[in-house]
């Protein structure tokens, strides 16, 4: 097990969708509304480009609707040779919300080909810091999965980190299981769980599930242990595998 605090990451994912760049905007300003809601560090969010203010982080990221419609159609994917639009592969972008400690978020929607990976809403805390100390808190976490939720729908969302991730994904492109896990209906039913975990309906979408109420580290066996059991559980039940589409990590 490396040394160090282990990365943590909220990841939410989902197959191929066709949608323009205004419903992906409408879907982002919907999230940043609530994720505001979650930390105070997450109201103001700075993308990349030149000339941007010394005393900024980058560039703000304006959050109406009408902003977020160029913010991601300056995101559309293009060819090498002639940088012609790429339709079937969406929009990308990423920004982040300070200078020193940042979280890091990414985006990728209106992706409808088959290849080349999901569509993803990643939020990726500093490895050190009080914001990542704030965030690694299960109420927290449970907001902001419930922010991705319901303004992304996604297939699943969880809050993990890479090295439990690997510790406990069988294959990949498989529904990630972390330890708090949102999974929509569309998946399927859900199984009967182990305590201590927590199920909380997600409006009509989907269901959270809380594996514990204090962290879960892959540092721990029994941590470890009990994750891997509720996967097994979740895949027994058909929620598990899916098409073959490779996540990005977080």
């Amino acid at each position: 097990m490396p040394e160090g605090p282990e990365s943590y990451y909220v990841g939410a994912y989902w197959g191929p969708r066709k949608e323009t760049a205004l419903e992906c905007a409408r879907r982002a300003e919907l999230f940043f509304h609530m994720l505001a809601r979650c930390d105070p560090s997450f109201t103001h969010w700075y993308h990349a480009g030149r000339g941007s203010p010394r005393e900024l982080p980058g560039w703000p990221v304006r959050t109406e609707v009408e902003e977020l419609e160029k913010f991601f159609l300056k995101g559309s994917n293009r060819t090498d040779v002639g940088r012609e639009i790429i339709e079937d592969l969406g929009f990308m972008q990423m920004m982040w919300n300070e200078k020193k400690e940042a979280t890091r978020l990414d985006l990728r929607c209106g992706k409808y080909s088959p290849w080349g990976g999901p569509n993803y809403c990643l939020l990726k805390p500093h490895r050190q810091g009080v914001v990542r100390e704030r965030l690694l808190r299960v109420p927290v976490l449970t907001e902001v999965l419930t922010s991705m939720a319901t303004a992304w729908d996604p297939d699943y969302a969880m809050a993990s980190s890479n090295e439990m991730v690997d510790l406990v994904e069988k294959e990949g492109g498989e529904v990630r299981v972390g330890w708090l896990t949102y999974l929509s209906r569309r998946l399927g039913t859900l199984p009967p769980l182990p305590a201590p975990v927590r199920i909380e309906p997600v409006g009509a979408l989907g269901w959270l599930l809380v594996l514990s109420p204090e962290p879960m580290t892959a540092s721990n066996p029994e941590h470890v242990a009990f994750t891997v059991r509720v996967r097994e559980l979740l895949d027994r039940a058909g929620l598990i595998a899916r098409p073959k589409a490779e996540p990005l990590r977080g």
